[in-house]
């Protein structure tokens, strides 16, 4: 079999392991597979059958930080997010936060409402219906609103991008807390992590203020930092200022909404929070949005290109603990069985309301709206308010109509009405307590995980250095060889791929069960009589002997004895397996069943330990020269383990030039050490290249035929084409005719079995 050189390679781990920079590792493919493997095996409960995939790069530079198209999750591990972190291990867990938080976009956020949403505002409608009215002044807010986005395009495109940044910050702390409550390992306390570093850059209410009276903030960016920090992390950053502080005072307004958004499983029915946000605060959303025009009017006039959409943007981005406002066209994935709607930041929700109810009666905007106001409150988008009617029926208390019980509709036919009643029991025992003491379960397989990333890595590259050297190699051999005048001029050249890329290794998985199933199927019978050779055993049903055979003796054919078999050792077999490669192999899907073939021989000698080396040949033509293109597929040693994927490259290329490329493998078999050394060679016709065809091509064949079967290499051509008689002309006895290319692996296993039976 391909034996793995582990002394070399390890020989090399250790010093390549040592040069792995930060740069390297936290980009690498390695790391990368990591996470994709960790999101599989940790959605598996969601049934869901897509793959994640992951994209990491190292740009210190840029201002991106992580964002998903619901497909890919694309991840800056340059970020200063990351790098003014000390110590990989630590880096290591805010990366791992920074995937969990995108990986929660992807499993729970409904892509497919967020677009409906701006659809219909495109429309000017509100999605999924009107906002609630609570406040006198929300009716002139929604007017006013309806107007500033219908009076400039420019309008719409930023109130656009305000509600999706709104969106975006209920979404944030929707997902994390999923999250947490889901993956409490590794994902969760890399989320933790991330979040504790992202509350730590959150400026406090002073902070902000501040910034706003120096020109570089507004109050909406503060509102909207503080409204993030609520709903991610459940507490507010008052620093020095009241609780009654104007921006404070509004998203203490906001918090029934946002908890109730946080806490609801229907993306769709999140949105409503962000419509009552935007008319909520629509005076500080329309003072923004004209700010950001003054900016990109006087770019404009310095002579900048840039739009009022990406000042906007580049403004809002500066929020400390918002991530990139994702997209993507699909829904959220099944919900978890058994998964629980309990709050990961419950006990700082708590404290916070608890803030905002001491300050409610300082609220002077909180007065409820007159009768007068009342009459204004429809909606300005022309669909219907969505508050009932019931000052009819209304009791104190909430209890309905005086008649003591629930009202019941037509539809609801025989529901009981629910009765009034002026007390409720008292409850049997309970209390609550605080558990000062409490910490967040440690994750303490970071490092761990990263030490066996990096062998991996080391390892890899240790591989390809050596692969690279065995190129090297493999070339100077087929240069070495004489390959007889008629080849004269031709350039040999030897192809192989020195690191695997993650497509082939995708392509093998996607076809690869039914073919290894037929390897196994082949391999049963011989198996058994390998074991029994190579052990010896005992052998019944003898008609003469020294030695009864007690079972036996009420046979009446006589056969009552037995001997015993001496262990037989299985002479050593070697294969070469040579593939044409020529254009016409495209021809009735030749070459997939040959590259098919060849996965089933290569993992059926794989198993039974027999080494096996996998070529297949063309021609090219290079600086004006005609060249031999050898490629190699599988050599029997290697590196790594992944020339099974290497097979994958098996293509139909340019022409045929067998006599050179059947010389230099059957060289290559010669040397080695084996019994038996079989070479199997799968082509659909005759040679047929510039200056080698017709009978001095086919004499060419025959004469290295018999060069190499002096050599003690056996041959065995399988015609697969329509060129079977020209085939079976210059090989002769070796000819395998392979009319039905369904046969072809089970034929070619089958000329192997029969070199290794005794």
């Amino acid at each position: 079999m391909a034996r793995v050189n582990h002394k070399l390679v390890k020989q090399r781990l250790n010093e390549k392991r040592s040069k792995i920079t930060d740069k390297q590792f936290f980009s690498s493919r390695m790391l990368a597979g990591h996470f994709e493997d960790l999101a599989a095996a940790q959605t598996r409960r969601y049934h869901y059958n897509r793959r994640v995939r992951v994209n990491l790069y190292w740009k210190p530079k840029d201002a991106f930080t992580a964002a998903t198209d619901n497909m890919q999750i694309r991840i800056n591990t340059g970020h200063p997010l990351v790098t003014k972190v000390k110590g990989r291990e630590n880096r290591y867990q805010i990366v791992c936060g920074m995937f969990a938080h995108e990986l929660g976009h992807v499993l729970f956020t409904d892509f497919l409402s967020v677009q409906t949403y701006h659809n219909y505002l495109d429309s000017f409608k509100w999605y999924p219906r009107p906002p609630a009215f609570r406040l006198a002044a929300d009716a002139r807010n929604e007017k006013a609103f309806w107007e500033y986005v219908k009076e400039d395009p420019k309008n719409l495109q930023m109130v656009h991008q305000i509600a999706a940044n709104i969106a975006n910050i209920i979404e944030d702390g929707y997902i994390e807390n999923r999250m947490l409550n889901s993956f409490p390992g590794t994902l969760g306390y890399g989320l933790e992590t991330l979040r504790e570093r992202h509350f730590d850059e959150i400026d406090t209410v002073t902070e902000l203020i501040a910034k706003e009276a120096d020109d570089d903030g507004h109050i909406l960016e503060s509102i909207l930092q503080i409204m993030l920090s609520y709903a991610k992390f459940g507490r507010i950053k008052y620093g020095s200022e009241p609780k009654t502080d104007e921006r404070i005072k509004t998203v203490f307004g906001l918090i029934d909404d946002i908890d109730e958004a946080l806490m609801n499983r229907s993306g769709k029915e999140r949105l409503n929070a962000v419509n009552t946000v935007m008319i909520r605060c629509w005076e500080y959303i329309q003072d923004f949005c004209e700010v950001c025009k003054e900016r990109q009017e006087e770019a404009e006039a310095a002579g900048g290109t840039v739009t009022v959409a990406e000042t906007l943007s580049e403004i809002l981005s500066s929020i400390a603990g918002t991530s990139e406002v994702g997209s993507g066209s699909s829904t959220p994935v099944p919900e978890a069985s058994g998964s629980t709607g309990e709050s990961a930041t419950a006990a700082a929700r708590a404290e916070t309301r608890s803030d905002a109810s001491e300050s409610e009666s300082d609220d002077e905007n909180a007065s409820p709206q007159t009768e007068s106001e009342n009459n204004e409150n429809a909606s300005e988008s022309g669909e219907a308010s969505n508050q009932p009617d019931d000052s009819e029926n209304a009791q104190p208390g909430g209890g309905g109509s005086s008649s003591g019980k629930q009202k019941t509709s037509e539809s609801e036919k025989g529901r009981i009405p629910h009765q009034q009643t002026d007390g409720v029991s008292a409850p049997v025992g309970g209390s609550v307590t605080k558990n000062s003491e409490y910490q967040r379960e440690q994750y303490d397989r970071a490092a761990s995980d990263i030490e066996r990333i990096l062998d991996n890595m080391a390892e890899k590259a240790a591989c390809e250095e050596l692969e690279s050297e065995r190129i090297r190699e493999l070339n100077e051999a087929a240069q070495s060889i004489s390959y007889g005048d008629i080849h004269s001029g031709v350039n040999i050249r030897v192809n192989r791929i020195a690191s695997v890329d993650p497509e082939l290794v995708e392509q093998y998985d996607a076809i690869c069960n039914p073919l290894i199933s037929i390897s196994r199927q082949l391999q049963k019978s011989l198996l058994r009589q390998l074991k029994e050779n190579r052990r010896g055993g005992k052998q019944t049903g003898l008609i003469m002997g020294r030695r009864l055979d007690a079972h036996a003796l009420c046979r009446n054919d006589g056969k009552v004895f037995y001997k015993n078999n001496l262990p037989n050792e299985i002479p050593e077999l070697a294969v070469g397996l040579l593939l044409d490669e020529s254009g016409s192999m495209c021809s009735c899907d030749r070459c997939t069943y040959a590259r098919a073939a060849a996965i089933i021989l290569y993992d059926f000698c794989e198993s039974l330990e027999i080494p096996v080396m996998v070529y297949g040949h063309s021609t090219d033509c290079y600086d004006g020269k005609n060249s031999v293109e050898l490629y190699s597929y599988a050599e029997f040693n290697g590196f790594d383990n992944d020339d099974k994927y290497r097979l994958m490259d098996i293509s139909a290329r340019g022409s045929n030039r067998d006599g050179a490329a059947l010389r230099y493998v059957a060289e290559a078999l010669s040397k080695r050490s084996e019994a038996v050394k079989l070479l199997i060679l799968v082509s659909d016709g005759q040679p047929a290249d510039t200056g080698y065809c017709g009978t001095a091509a086919e004499e060419d064949l025959r004469g290295i035929k018999q060069e190499y079967q002096r050599k003690g290499i056996l041959f065995v051509a399988a015609a697969i084409g329509n060129d079977k008689q020209n085939i079976e002309r210059i090989y002769g006895d070796s000819f395998l005719d392979i009319t039905d290319l369904n046969q072809l692996p089970t034929k070619l296993t089958g000329v192997v079995k029969r070199h290794i039976r005794v």
